[in-house]
């Protein structure tokens, strides 16, 4: 409903095993964000769920914070 308000550029991070928060709603804002032609990526990490910045797979808990380093280092840049 507010995609169209969306005026930051948005990084989702989601884990396939998620059941708090559920991966097909992710889907659906990452989907409605490319449609509306917003700025916006998606890392999904299988396997994994809500923990994953605590407890999951060391090589995978590298991987999420690669990907927000270097989102923020690429926006920053601008």
């Amino acid at each position: 409903m507010y995609v169209k308000n969306v005026k930051t550029p948005l990084l989702i991070i989601h884990s396939l095993e998620d059941y708090r928060c559920w991966f097909d709603q992710a889907v659906q804002l990452y989907t409605a964000l490319k449609y509306m032609g917003k700025e916006v990526r998606m890392v999904v990490f299988p396997g994994e769920n809500h923990d994953l910045s605590r407890f999951g797979k060391p090589n995978h808990r590298v991987v999420r914070l690669r990907s927000i380093v270097d989102w923020f280092s690429e926006k920053l840049r601008r």
